[in-house]
C-alpha cells in the first residue's frame, strides 16, 4: 500500500494498479517469516524498470515526481562519516548493522529490546511516498518502505509523564571518524509528533533494503521537517518527562531549533528557505517555492496552532 495524503495525488496521476499489486505482494512477503537484515534484499524484490513506471505514473505533478534512485542512494548527509555527500555512500558501507537491536525504555510500562528481526516481524510494512526537503536548500521525493512509529510507542504504554521522544543512533568509533559534532547522534520529538501518522520508521526504499548511507537499517522519517530531523541508525528510543538536547541544537542553537518544521519564513544564517532546489531537476529549471510544513500543513498544522513559528524554531 501506497500511502500519499489527499492533497498530493489528483486522480489522474494514480499509480498504475498492477504496480501497487507487485509493491504489496513483496512487502508481504517480508512478513511471511522472521527475516535477518542480511536477507531482506531478497524479500524486497522491486525492480528499476518498476520504479521508472511508478515515478512516469506521477509524471506531471512536480510534488509528486520521484527523484531517481540512484540520486537519493548517492547525495547524502551522513557526518558521522564525512562532510562530502557523495563519499559518504563509500564510506557508510564500513557500517555494521548485522546483526541490530532497538532499546525502548524511559517514561513506559513495558520497556523492549528487539532484535531488527523482531521488530519486523511483528509490522505492517507499507510503502509511503514523501517528500525530503533539506535546511540547505534542496528536496527530494523519495518512496519509503516502513511502518508508523506510533505502533510501536503503543506496545510500550507511554507513562502520561511521558512528553518527548529521544532517538539515538549508533556510534561505532572504527569506522565514524568525523569528529565536527558530538556523537551519537541525537534527535527528538514532542510525544503527539512522534504518533503522529505521518511519522514512520523506516526500513526500505525503491521496494529495497534501505542502503547504509540512507539510514540502514533503521531510520526516522518525518515529512514536514527538516531532513536533519530523520536520524538514521537507531539503537535506541527514550520517552522523557522533558526535551532532550539534540545535536544539531546543541552544536548551533541560533541555526538549527528544536522543532525544526520547513518554514519559508525562518531563514537560515546561511540558506534562504524560501526556495529549494529539487535533486536531479534541470540546470535552468526553476526553484520551487517552499511550503510551510513542506506541503503537510492541513494533516500537521493543528499541532502548532498555538505556538509562534519563528520564536519555536
Amino acid at each position: 500500500m501506497r500511502i500519499i495524503t489527499k492533497k498530493e495525488i489528483p486522480d489522474s496521476e494514480i499509480t498504475d494498479p498492477q504496480i501497487l499489486h507487485q509493491r504489496r505482494k513483496l512487502i508481504k512477503a517480508i512478513l511471511a517469516s522472521t527475516v535477518a537484515w542480511s536477507s531482506l534484499s531478497s524479500k524486497f524484490a522491486a525492480s528499476e524498470t518498476d520504479w521508472k513506471n511508478l515515478s512516469d505514473a506521477l509524471t506531471g505533478s512536480d510534488k509528486l515526481n520521484v527523484t531517481p534512485n540512484d540520486l537519493v542512494k548517492n547525495y547524502t548527509n551522513y557526518y558521522e562519516f564525512t562532510f562530502n555527500k557523495e563519499d559518504s555512500t563509500r564510506l557508510a558501507q564500513n557500517l555494521q548493522i548485522d546483526p541490530w537491536s532497538v532499546e525502548i525504555i524511559g517514561e513506559v510500562e513495558k520497556p523492549l529490546n528487539l532484535h531488527l528481526e523482531e521488530l519486523l516481524s511483528q509490522q505492517s510494512l507499507q510503502e509511503y511516498v514523501y517528500r525530503l526537503r533539506c535546511v540547505e536548500g534542496w528536496s527530494m521525493v523519495v518512496p519509503w518502505v516502513g511502518f508508523p512509529l506510533a505502533g510501536l510507542l503503543k506496545r510500550v504504554k507511554p507513562l502520561s509523564t511521558a512528553k518527548f521522544v529521544k532517538f539515538t543512533s549508533v556510534h561505532q568509533s572504527d569506522a565514524m571518524h568525523n569528529g565536527m559534532l558530538q556523537w551519537p547522534y541525537v534527535e527528538g520529538l514532542r510525544v503527539d509528533e512522534a504518533v503522529h501518522p505521518l511519522t514512520l520508521l523506516a526500513v526500505g526504499m525503491y521496494g529495497d533494503k534501505l542502503p547504509k548511507q540512507n539510514g540502514a537499517p533503521l531510520r526516522l522519517v518525518v515529512p514536514w521537517k527538516y531532513g536533519f530531523k530523520s536520524i538514521k541508525a537507531i539503537v535506541k528510543i527514550e520517552l522523557l518527562k522533558t526535551a532532550p538536547i539534540t545535536t544539531w541544537n546543541l552544536y548551533a542553537p541560533n541555526e538549527y531549533g528544536f522543532y525544526a518544521n520547513v518554514n519559508p519564513a525562518v531563514p537560515h544564517p546561511r540558506w534562504s528557505q524560501i526556495s529549494e532546489r529539487r535533486i536531479g531537476s534541470r540546470f535552468f529549471t526553476p526553484r520551487k517555492a517552499t511550503e510551510l510544513f513542506n506541503g503537510y500543513g492541513e494533516q500537521v498544522a493543528s499541532m502548532y496552532s498555538d505556538m509562534d513559528l519563528v520564536y519555536f524554531f
